[in-house]
């Protein structure tokens, strides 16, 4: 009877993480191919699972920090609004939990920046929060990507006068690159090394260098060549200026 248990909880655990599995897949594809209605639909089965362990907790947060992101980039502020309310109450289910205290700061700058985006007016109270716990993020795990991301966004996004730097910013995008590709099979049909792929080559947009920007470009598009963004407007885009 104990061996039947011992393999019943294996074959559960085992179970649990194919159902993750396949989201991750499913959440890669929704990204190369733009179909948010399929994100959000992940995200919202996901939200409404009763039971979930930390690391599931975690993986959600990270579907609905890459959906609020497109919201507010595509001006569905209300909606934005209603998903970071989700996204920040599962984030204090894990702050109280040491192993994840690193990416709980990560994704609290994040959020912060996200009420930027919803009210810019908040942004000389709310940005030096976002810096501050993105500094944290990398203090309490110099190795894991997410902390120099967020990092390098608060340097992208803030006026020179509040120490923003588009250079400074890069070089935080970078780290995060490096770190990232240190794990080469956690990248594979990973949404967010595409997206930090992306900011760098916008970055080196902003920065005038479309040398370094069409190499990052090309780069996405031999990991991925189905990435439709970058496949059918940034990369064309950049060509089209070039001729």
């Amino acid at each position: 009877m104990e061996r039947k248990g011992y393999y019943l909880t294996v074959f559960l655990f085992l179970f649990a993480i194919s159902l993750y599995g396949s989201d991750k897949s499913d959440i890669y594809k929704a990204y190369i191919t733009n179909s948010m209605s399929a994100w959000k639909v992940i995200v919202d089965q996901l939200q409404n699972k009763k039971e979930k362990n930390n690391e599931q907790v975690l993986e959600l947060i990270n579907y609905q920090y890459g959906y609020i992101g497109w919201c507010l980039g595509t001006k569905r502020k209300e909606e934005a609004s209603d998903y970071l309310k989700l996204a920040e109450e599962n984030l204090k289910l894990l702050e109280s939990q040491k192993p994840f205290l690193a990416k709980v700061n990560g994704y609290k700058s994040a959020f912060y920046g996200f009420h930027i985006g919803l009210n810019i007016f908040s942004a000389p109270f709310i940005g030096p929060k976002s810096a501050a716990c993105a500094k944290e993020s990398i203090a309490l795990d110099p190795t894991d990507f997410f902390g120099y991301v967020q990092n390098g966004n608060v340097q992208l996004y803030s006026p020179a006068v509040f120490g923003g730097s588009k250079l400074d910013a890069l070089k935080n995008f970078l780290k995060a690159k490096v770190l990232l590709e240190n794990n080469s099979l956690e990248i594979k049909n990973d949404w967010n090394y595409l997206s930090l792929l992306t900011t760098i080559a916008q970055t080196y947009e902003m920065l005038n260098d479309e040398v370094r920007e069409k190499l990052i470009y090309e780069e996405i598009l031999r990991i991925e060549p189905d990435f439709k963004w970058v496949r059918d407007e940034l990369y064309p885009q950049l060509i089209k200026k070039n001729k």
